[in-house]
């Protein structure tokens, strides 16, 4: 199958309910510290222009509007938002959150002095479309900053495991091949200058047990729960057999709770 072959608008439709589906909020807590690690390597000052695309809850957002930048948030799930606007009303933050998809932002070109997402946008089926609009809404000098799980990490593992169970749709490409620098170099190829790649180990630690880490993600994280649903028991309980597998081969805590280390691709570039 070839995305010409692929009806996007129904493959859209299922990746919304997917990511609406659970709370996300819940699994995002966890990823916290990495995101205002990631936030503060782009050296945010007080009125610049941010952009997060695949906001979630705001893990970017939050830091940015904190550091005094306007903060404007895009997803595709709005029960997502729906948190982010919750979380940045307690922090007492202003930050815009919209309704909307990486493929087709919502806004003019040049609107942004700095576009980024973590572990978002690399969902996207079309990483093509993807780049386009990272391009169009950044203004030219503008930066470029994406955080997106390697194929040879803990996450890549993952999604190699539960892919098993639930094979990504035909016809796209991995969202893994976004940690991958050859194919980051080959999609940015055009349009940018000072493309730099670093891969980063985000330390993810849970307070639970592994069989409770992978309950945690079962019932909030969308494409775990829909992975299960989808499966008739005995093939359910095999997936959670190999998912505690995966997290025991890296669990480095020895108190009885989990501790990974998941390593992604940090990258950033200027808008050229």
């Amino acid at each position: 199958m070839t995305t010409a072959d692929i009806d996007f608008d129904a493959l859209k439709a299922r990746m919304k309910a997917t990511w609406m589906a659970g709370d996300f909020s819940e699994i995002a807590k966890y990823s916290e510290t990495a995101a205002e690690e990631f936030m503060r390597r782009r050296g945010v000052k007080p009125g610049l222009r941010v952009l997060d695309i695949g906001c979630g809850n705001g893990n970017l957002a939050i830091p940015a509007a904190k550091a005094g930048a306007a903060v404007t948030g895009v997803d595709i799930a709005p029960n997502l938002l729906d948190r982010g606007r919750q979380r940045a009303a307690r922090e007492g933050l202003s930050i815009r959150f919209d309704e909307g998809d990486a493929e087709k932002l919502p806004y003019p070109d040049a609107s942004f002095d700095l576009v980024v997402s973590m572990f978002g946008a690399m969902f996207a089926p079309r990483p093509e479309r993807v780049v386009k609009e990272l391009l169009r809404v950044c203004r030219p000098g503008g930066q470029i900053a994406m955080a997106t799980w390697t194929p040879r990490g803990f996450a890549g593992e993952l999604f190699k495991t539960t892919g098993k169970y639930a094979p990504p749709p035909l016809g796209t490409p991995a969202p893994a091949l976004w940690g991958d620098e050859a194919t980051v170099r080959e999609r940015f190829s055009d349009g940018v200058r000072e493309l730099r790649m670093t891969p980063i180990i985000a330390h993810l630690k849970y307070p639970f047990s592994v069989p409770d880490t992978v309950e945690l993600f079962r019932r909030y994280f969308g494409p775990a729960q829909k992975a299960f649903e989808a499966l008739p028991a005995d093939r359910q309980a095999a997936l959670r057999e190999d998912l505690e597998s995966l997290y025991t081969r890296h669990n480095t805590a020895t108190d009885g709770t989990t501790d990974v280390a998941a390593e992604y691709l940090d990258i950033a570039m200027t808008r050229a």
